[in-house]
């Protein structure tokens, strides 16, 4: 009966050496045995941006790429965005069950209590240029938040640990519709405890002098983008707050630093280069010269193609229907015919096909977003947003996982050998 091992034979000094397999990997580690010699460090594997390297061991997210399928906890996402509320969602990635009626009342009524943030905080946001992006407000902000609850740092402590889970979640949506007025030279508008978590949300963006007519169709189509976004395993920021929090730094800091990484254009920005590319195909009639100038190598298919799924993202399909609930409210936004004719062309071109392009989360969400009403500049946040859950549910998971321990990758050195110091007379 074949042993659940691998068996390498180094060709170098002949040696065979047995290497134990658990859940279809290897610990790099055990590695670390194959030597040349004394003075050998040992073998190590090389893997830029982590292609293939599994660096924790996660109950959180189930991602099969090749087969289109993403669960959260092992619920398929087309039942939760069908079915569940944001704050549901949130319950079940943080505590790993869905939330009976009692549950889900009192978590609700935690989030509603603590959606104020201290007047400083307003203070310190007004110290942002009138211009400044919002993901770079709210970015600072969060990061400060760890100024105002010194308690956060002690994350030993599992009540200490819920506190700031609900204060994220409640202050998130609080501080993200302050950027949203900032940047629009808005005066801020604070949290009612009479309004669901996203209607609150919604009306601290959007009011004007005490008035705003709610539309409860894009607060949903909102809510499912949230639901949607609320975690993606291993992904950039994700691992940035795992990679940060391992050091035992307070929350606050940890999710910041997943913002931060979120900042990013080849991260979060994906949506609003969708648009861009929209707009420079202008019309229906210039999709199929696009396409051949893509082909050609002269361009790239924004918003096609993901790391993870090798067929069509699961995501895309649900947000591609939120979109024409929300045109149904809004009007047709000219851009959504492009993209559903880019989309159907570039779905029968044999080019696509073969490198298994298909549409992704950010294809049709940045038009979503422009429906009703938000800038470019603010789909990044309202991307944190939704996956401000996932991200304290890693960095939990994290912080419970005994094989955890700082984080620090290996590097291969490249640069000179040991060199002689010169003096400033001497050099050139």
């Amino acid at each position: 009966m074949a042993k659940d091992s691998l068996t390498i034979v180094d060709n170098r000094t002949g040696k065979q050496y047995e290497l134990p397999i658990s859940e279809g990997c290897i610990k790099s580690a055990d590695l670390r045995q194959i030597k040349t010699g004394d003075e050998d460090f040992g073998l190590m594997a090389y893997d830029p941006a982590f292609l293939n390297t599994a660096s924790c061991r996660s109950a959180v997210t189930f991602i099969d790429g090749d087969k289109g399928i993403l669960r959260y906890r092992g619920y398929p996402i087309e039942q939760l965005a069908e079915k569940a509320s944001f704050l549901e969602v949130a319950y079940l990635l943080l505590e790993g069950e869905l939330p009976t009626k009692v549950q889900l009342e009192k978590w609700e009524h935690e989030i509603r209590h603590h959606t104020y943030v201290h007047t400083n905080v307003t203070k310190f946001m007004e110290g942002f240029r009138y211009d400044a992006h919002p993901m770079g407000t709210l970015l600072g902000a969060v990061g400060a938040l760890s100024t105002f609850y010194p308690d956060a740092k002690d994350i030993e402590d599992p009540h200490t640990r819920y506190l700031q889970r609900v204060r994220l979640i409640s202050k998130l949506p609080t501080i993200a519709a302050f950027a949203f007025r900032h940047s629009r030279g808005l005066p801020y508008v604070f949290p009612r405890n009479d309004l669901s978590y996203i209607g609150n949300f919604v009306n601290m963006t959007f009011e004007i002098g005490g008035k705003h007519e709610p539309n409860l169709v894009l607060q949903r189509a909102l809510e499912i983008l949230l639901i949607l976004h609320a975690d993606h395993e291993q992904n950039c920021s994700t691992s940035a707050v795992r990679s940060v929090g391992s050091s035992h730094v307070d929350p606050f800091s940890a999710v910041s630093a997943g913002i931060a990484a979120l900042y990013g254009p080849l991260h979060g920005g994906a949506n609003e280069a969708v648009l861009v590319m929209l707009d420079e195909i202008g019309e229906q009639k210039n999709i199929p010269a696009f396409i051949e100038e893509v082909k050609a190598g002269k361009g790239r298919l924004m918003g096609f193609g993901h790391r993870v799924y090798k067929s069509y993202d699961p995501r895309a399909k649900l947000i591609k229907k939120v979109a024409y609930d929300v045109f149904e409210q809004t009007g047709l936004n000219p851009k959504l015919e492009i993209a559903l004719e880019l989309e159907r062309i570039a779905l029968e071109d044999e080019y696509f096909i073969k490198r298994k392009l298909y549409p992704n989360v950010d294809f049709y969400s940045g038009l979503i977003y422009q429906a009703m009403g938000y800038p470019t500049d603010y789909f990044t946040v309202l991307f944190a947003l939704g996956r401000l859950p996932g991200w304290i549910a890693q960095w939990e998971e994290m912080l419970r996982d005994k094989e955890t321990k700082i984080s620090r990758p290996r590097q291969i050195y490249i640069g000179h050998d040991e060199r002689q110091f010169v003096p400033m007379a001497m050099r050139g």
